[in-house]
């Protein structure tokens, strides 16, 4: 089998042989002119037969350079397709979230994808609530907590707001809950181990509740309140994530009363590395859809 040529030498003949110019081609290709003289030469010897006429005013194709340009402009308008195919083949960007925010945060990935197939979206949940860039292969995050410090670029999606939730069977069933205190009546579901959700919605309720220990234990609030959607008792609900439950109906808000807890949900990438437009475009869709939940 024929070795081949370089690709560089045939790229250098591709050149020469558009515009049948030597020091022409030396300055589109970057380089000398007798290093193209050498290459042309190079690839004439390697073939066996000349590819340009060398004449006083400039150069002509040979009958055999006119037969070989055409197919080697061929070979690279190939190479050239395939490298733009393979740019519009966006590799998936990967993200991490808490599975406490996959509830608002997983139906709107599922439209990007509708809206955006070019820009494909992997999304991994955990119970964690933060991440680390320096251990962690993400290229982007969505946390849950206090502000993050400055190892990441922050951009905050909104406030956790506690306000309790139960199924509409409950609200208005054998115990109907009107005041504060017929939450006595109801097994109060926890998507903690401290209860602390509960405790600061009570204290700025400005109400008491001896069944407060009672009450069942989660791991996390997202399965707390599908347990409650189910009319098994009643859950702490953050109001940033249940937009879709409410408007479905599958859960309701028996009381007006929402409490900040300075906690929030932020979406960040590493400092280390610049925004591409595939998460530049994904940042500012997700800020947009916070605004509008």
């Amino acid at each position: 089998m024929k070795r081949l040529p370089p690709l560089s030498t045939l790229h250098t003949f591709l050149i020469v042989a558009r515009c049948c110019n030597f020091t022409r081609a030396a300055d589109m290709l970057h380089i000398t002119q007798g290093a193209v003289s050498r290459q042309i030469s190079g690839l004439e010897s390697h073939l066996g037969y000349r590819l340009f006429h060398r004449q006083a005013r400039g150069l002509s194709l040979t009958a055999q350079g006119r037969e070989f340009f055409p197919r080697i402009e061929q070979v690279f308008g190939l190479i050239e397709d395939a490298v733009d195919q393979l740019d519009t083949q966006q590799q998936p960007l990967q993200l991490k979230a808490p599975t406490c925010i996959t509830r608002w945060l997983l139906p709107r990935l599922m439209q990007w994808q509708k809206e955006r197939p070019d820009a494909p979206v992997e999304l991994t949940t955990t119970i964690a609530h933060g991440v680390d860039f320096r251990r962690e292969r993400f290229d982007a995050a969505v946390v849950y907590g206090g502000l993050p410090d400055d190892s990441m670029h922050v951009h905050h999606l909104f406030d956790e707001q506690l306000t309790p939730v139960c199924s509409r069977a409950l609200l208005y069933g054998a115990h109907p809950l009107e005041r504060f205190s017929d939450l006595e009546h109801h097994m109060l579901l926890h998507p903690t181990l401290d209860e602390q959700d509960w405790s600061q919605w009570l204290k700025a309720a400005g109400t008491r509740l001896s069944n407060v220990g009672k009450g069942q234990h989660f791991d996390t609030m997202d399965l707390a309140m599908t347990v409650a959607s189910q009319g098994s008792g009643i859950a702490m609900g953050d109001w940033a994530l249940i937009g879709e439950d409410l408007s479905v109906g599958r859960l309701v808000t028996p009381f007006d009363l929402k409490v900040k807890t300075g906690a929030g949900y932020f979406f960040v990438y590493p400092t280390r590395t610049e925004s591409t437009p595939q998460l530049r475009e994904l940042l500012d869709w997700l800020l947009t859809q916070a605004k509008e939940r």
